[in-house]
């Protein structure tokens, strides 16, 4: 061996040994094979745990915002309604829950805009329905006319029209002069004893003529006349109690009758 080869041999013998767990003989093989992977530290998960905190109470503030958003947009459509009392029977019950569409109806007087702008005012109404104006046999919620003493909406159906003149003979309901066919009630069963209220009434420009399906026992405009349409709450648009009537509240045409 030669000095060089003799001083580099001197110099890995000096120096110490770096084993592993592997060439640690003192450490058993099994030992080895099942010591658990190093934890995160203490410091590492209270740094996280607020982080982790604020995350969830986010998501459950933007839940219920959102919960919120589409409850007060739901109300702004539709309102729920429950028949009260048997004047609808035999086509809606006493108790049947309804969703009413509260924005149907909607109109406004397009003459009060324009008169906002400069230059000569424009005189009378011009009323502009976006949607539909009430329809004869729309079944509809309103709050009763000033002199009832109840404070509960009422709900009955539209029979008449503005401009329309109704009358009552044999039984039968009368539209300037014909007979109403009307399949959702039995035959001949409307009758009117009331005068002046059942001479031959003709509706008013934003009114309408209501009359409850259960002829016999109806407090309807047969007692206290035409129903202003601003005090329509809305239109009865879908049976969703009980469940053996869910679905939407039919509507009957009159072919007999011009359209409106």
């Amino acid at each position: 061996m030669t000095h060089d080869e003799r001083r580099v041999a001197a110099e890995l013998s000096s120096r110490p040994s770096i084993t592993s767990p592997a060439d640690d003989l003192s450490v058993p093989p099994s030992e080895i094979a099942t010591r658990p992977l190093p934890t995160p530290t203490e410091a590492v998960t209270e740094r996280e745990a607020p982080k982790r905190t604020a995350r969830v109470a986010r998501e459950v503030v933007e839940t219920l915002l959102l919960a919120l958003v589409i409850f007060v947009g739901v109300r702004l459509v539709v309102l729920n309604f429950r028949v009260d009392g048997s004047s609808m029977v035999p086509n809606l019950h006493d108790r049947e829950m309804l969703l009413i569409n509260r924005n149907v109806y909607f109109h406004f007087d397009a003459n009060e805009l324009w008169n906002l702008l400069p230059g000569d005012d424009r005189e009378g109404d011009n009323v502009v329905y976006p949607f539909h104006p009430p329809e004869r046999g729309d079944i509809v919620v309103f709050d009763p006319p000033g002199p009832l003493t109840t404070d509960k909406p009422y709900i009955k159906r539209v029979i008449a029209l503005p401009g329309e003149r109704v009358s009552f003979r044999d039984g039968y309901v009368l539209i300037n002069g014909e007979r109403l066919d009307e399949p959702y009630i039995k035959g001949a069963i409307t009758e009117c004893t009331s005068a002046p209220r059942c001479d031959a009434v003709t509706v008013q420009e934003g009114e309408v003529y209501v009359l409850g399906d259960n002829r016999d026992n109806s407090s309807d405009s047969r007692s206290f006349g035409p129903v202003d349409v601003d005090n329509i709450i809305g239109k009865a648009w879908f049976t969703y109690w009980p469940f053996d009537e869910l679905g939407l509240v039919p509507h009957y045409d009159y072919p007999a009758l011009p359209e409106r």
